[in-house]
């Protein structure tokens, strides 16, 4: 895309914020979250801890950063020894560290083997009863693998199909979040059904200068709920391209604005569906067909019993699903486990909800050592700009992570300095490469990381970094980061 190329903020601020891409581009990312490459300024000498305060004032205390809020501790894991404190006991809104919260908190209550399965029961002929209980990681594939095993039972016709959604109670995007979030694909919502991250996609094409740009979907069952309002147009390369795609829930009305350039590549614009209950079935339905199953209608209800279970598929292991949460900072992966974690604490018979879910993680993180009053939080993922936590309550989650049992399945968890995720692009050729193992987090104003550092000359640190109530461009305040940590590269015992 060329430096000219705006997306309207109808949309949101930042193209990758919106799930709007060039086609070529690769899956998405949290807010923000897209990695930019930064170098950071490397030092030229070690230091000792006594300096390493004032190395790291010096790049908190630059002019640009006269007005905005720094949260710092850090620590050596084995000794506990604090070598550097700034305003660490203080709220601060901590973005996708929160993250951080409920990924431990998960390994700790339900184990790194934990699965979620979603079964298929036959109430009566022809009336199938599938029961969702807020698996991620469901994808067409899983569901063409449920089609073939009532396939597999001789199940060639239903002439009802019942989602039973009663498992995941409550709101399915959080109150909190705001409506740019709620437009975009990394604000999905989250429930008993998730098919393919509850997402769907449109391509826009240019066609000849003054048409309007076509439009064609990657799933064309969508198209049928939308009504389509194209108000855009493909313009002369000399112009400036101008793009928005916004929905008005109401009436389901996918409304395209703007213009874009003849000679532009395709857009790929990524958006979350309205019910995800409705986009299971009509996902379901045709992985059914291609199986040569004829369905004949569908509902939602809640309820039923739980016999004669005719097929099911399972997720991936809880180590592997909070791993895509921390590495690639999935929101809706997030919010999952938060809603996963409520099956310990059940109020009523299979019912899940991210209230109940709160509390139990309230409780593990008790038992970890973290202060009750050093953090308050509302979701799972962090995109609530209502969470605030402090880098004391991130330190000692660490800390007693690095000394679990799942201490290894949480590190892997998390992205590599230079190597994966959201880190992938940052820390490159610095000494803080391959070594830096941390949590990355952004929101308007907001810049957080937290994690693992094996300083080469020093005992092994746990860290967190969080810079809020700022005006400054999110890379420029990375960088700032970023510095800090590399600095901590440099520490030796003298």
């Amino acid at each position: 895309m060329s430096t000219q190329t705006r997306i309207s903020l109808l949309l949101l601020l930042l193209s990758t914020q919106l799930g709007v891409t060039p086609l070529a581009a690769t899956a998405q990312t949290a807010p923000t979250e897209t990695p930019i490459p930064i170098a950071p300024t490397q030092p030229t000498q070690t230091i000792c801890p006594a300096q390493l305060g004032s190395s790291i004032d010096a790049i908190a205390n630059r002019s640009l950063f006269t007005r905005v809020r720094w949260g710092i501790l850090v620590k050596s894991i084995n000794s506990g020894q604090t070598l550097y404190s700034r305003d660490a006991n203080k709220y601060f809104i901590p973005a996708s560290n929160t993250k951080l919260l409920t990924t431990a908190a998960a390994l700790q209550q339900l184990g790194g083997n934990f699965r979620i399965r979603t079964s298929i029961y036959q109430q009566e002929p022809g009336v199938l009863r599938v029961v969702g209980r807020g698996d991620p990681s469901i994808t067409d594939a899983q569901l063409a693998n449920l089609a073939k095993q009532l396939k597999a039972k001789g199940i060639t016709q239903i002439k009802k199909l019942i989602a039973d959604d009663s498992y995941v109670q409550g709101d399915v995007v959080q109150p909190s979040w705001q409506w740019e979030d709620l437009q975009s694909d990394y604000g999905a919502p989250v429930g008993s059904f998730i098919v393919n991250e509850n997402i769907f996609t449109i391509r826009l094409s240019p066609q000849g200068v003054g048409r309007p740009l076509q439009i064609s979907w990657a799933d064309p069952n969508e198209a049928r709920i939308w009504r389509i309002l194209n108000q855009s147009t493909t313009i002369a390369n000399d112009k400036e391209t101008d793009l928005s795609v916004t929905r008005d829930l109401s009436g389901n009305i996918l409304k395209i604005q703007g213009q874009l350039k003849a000679n532009s590549n395709p857009f790929s614009v990524s958006l979350p569906v309205v019910d995800p209950n409705y986009f299971f079935l009509r996902r379901f339905r045709v992985a059914l067909a291609k199986e040569g199953i004829n369905l004949g209608t569908t509902a939602v209800a809640t309820g039923g019993s739980t016999q004669n279970e005719v097929a099911a598929i399972q997720s991936p292991p809880l180590a592997e699903m909070i791993k895509i949460t921390n590495v690639d900072s999935n929101n809706l992966f997030a919010e999952s486990v938060l809603n996963m974690m409520a099956v310990k604490q059940m109020r009523k018979p299979r019912q899940a909800s991210s209230a109940v879910g709160l509390e139990v993680l309230k409780g593990a993180l008790t038992q970890m050592g973290v202060n009750t009053t050093s953090y308050f939080i509302v979701d799972g993922s962090g995109l609530s700009r209502k969470n605030l936590i402090s880098p004391e309550a991130l330190v000692q989650l660490l800390q007693s992570m690095a000394k679990s049992p799942a201490a290894s399945v949480f590190r892997a968890s998390l992205p590599v300095g230079g190597r994966t995720g959201t880190l992938r692009n940052r820390f490159r050729g610095t000494p803080a490469e391959g070594i830096v193992v941390a949590k990355t987090g952004t929101v308007g104003g907001v810049v957080s990381l937290s994690g693992y550092l094996n300083a080469p000359n020093y005992e092994p640190l746990v860290f967190s970094i969080i810079v809020n109530q700022s005006e400054q461009p999110a890379r420029v305040l990375r960088q700032a980061v970023d510095e800090m940590v590399v600095t901590m590269t440099q520490l030796q015992k003298c």
